[in-house]
């Protein structure tokens, strides 16, 4: 991960805020409609392995096959969704190449398994791998001075490399065979009853990730992205600690709740408590030396970035107290929930956009980014009666001595 941060922040410098502006618009219009091919599937595939692993290959098979078909509605979708931007046909190109990687993510119903099985060091195998050859294939392209396509390019076959890592692990370490996967219409109707509330919430969680970059663009100009997602790329880059940490003991969390109650709510509490002081131990001291991360790792065109990632830092706290939260409400059969508070938090995001991007600019933005995030997985949970409770559990997470009691 730190090798692949700072080749991107190499890109970075070689694109210019300007190319780098509008490559990482590219990726955020693509995420924005992301969320489509995922179909919500993540946790309840997850969900249902862990319940029953005696119908693992239809599972797995229903999973891909249902992955592969959200992939395809991809397209005419953000063919239908340009049309209402004004970028221009080298923009909308470059949409449609990182788009593409979304069909050979369909394997990462191979990820649901090990996460289920708690196995994540083969997909953490994998990724490393694939950000070895991504991060040499971006050197080599800055060092002969290439065109911003082909770091488009890049994003597409890394997708690629995922999928055959994936396929190799699984075929060669875990001894399973993927032929045996078998697509079930009882089982595709069983996963998306149960998945589409968060197929909506995905789909929110995409816009109040990413409506940032695209109203900057569409408000201010690509030189304001670039600015603003180099500032972003540094807050965001540890996002993967939740999200590896939570997929590898929440399985034990869920089968705690087989012991006793008691038990499975302490564990939930502790996590909490885990998520937002990792948080908060990053953000406290990149708070302090923002300006002076940003001015030696971008240089002097990014200079606008520091005061944006001074505040967008502190925006981890609620996405890492997010994470395990949407677990908690996946193993709840709460998955409603998840779309109402995203929905809350994208709402307020566009909304403050609007209201301070004009005055403040991208800081402005990032202002909006933070009380979206804490409206969302934490102010909400006051307005729902079925989750008040709950917010005390959250709150009382912050008292750090909740990590040190018990087992």
């Amino acid at each position: 991960m730190t090798m692949g941060l700072f080749v991107g922040i190499w890109v970075a410098r070689y694109l210019g805020p300007e190319q780098f502006g509008l490559f990482s618009y590219a990726q955020s219009f693509t995420f924005l409609f992301a969320a489509i091919a995922t179909l919500g599937l993540d946790g309840i595939v997850i969900r249902e392995l862990i319940k029953d692993a005696s119908r693992f290959n239809v599972l797995m098979g229903t999973a891909f096959f249902l992955k592969l078909i959200g992939a395809a509605l991809l397209f005419p979708i953000l063919f239908f969704a340009i049309n209402f931007t004004n970028n221009d046909s080298f923009t909308n190109w470059l949409i449609f190449i990182i788009a593409s990687s979304t069909i050979f993510q369909s394997f990462n119903v191979i990820d649901f398994y090990c996460q289920s099985k708690v196995l994540s060091k083969y997909v953490a195998w994998t990724n490393s791998i694939s950000l070895l050859i991504s991060s040499v294939m971006k050197i080599t392209l800055i060092l002969n001075d290439a065109p911003l396509v082909f770091f488009a390019y890049v994003v597409l076959f890394d997708a690629i490399v995922v999928s055959l890592g994936l396929i190799y692990f699984y075929t060669k370490k875990m001894h399973l065979d993927f032929s045996c996967w078998r697509f079930n219409f009882s089982m595709a109707r069983e996963l998306l009853m149960d998945s589409w509330p968060l197929i909506l919430s995905s789909i929110v969680v995409s816009i109040y990730m990413k409506i940032d970059q695209i109203m900057i663009k569409e408000m201010m100009n690509p030189e304001a992205v670039g600015q603003y997602a180099a500032a972003v790329r540094l807050s965001e880059v540890w996002y993967f600690i939740p999200v590896t940490i939570v997929g590898s003991v929440f399985p034990a969390i869920i089968n705690a709740k087989k012991v006793s109650i008691e038990l499975y709510c302490f564990r939930i509490k502790k996590l909490y408590t885990s998520m937002i002081w990792m948080a908060i131990s990053i953000a406290l001291p990149m708070t302090f030396l923002s300006k002076y991360i940003v001015l030696l790792l971008y240089g002097n065109d990014y200079q606008l970035a520091g005061d944006v990632l001074m505040i967008h830092i502190w925006t981890g706290i609620f996405v890492f107290l997010g994470v395990a939260f949407s677990q908690y409400l996946i193993s709840e059969n709460l998955a409603m929930k998840s779309f109402y508070r995203t929905a809350t938090g994208a709402t307020v995001n566009i909304f403050l956009n609007f209201l301070l991007i004009p005055y403040y600019g991208i800081v402005g933005a990032a202002m909006a980014t933070l009380v979206g995030q804490a409206a969302a997985n934490l102010l909400y949970d006051f307005f729902d009666k079925d989750l008040r409770g709950h917010l005390l559990v959250k709150i009382s997470s912050f008292v750090p001595f909740n990590i040190l009691k018990g087992n």
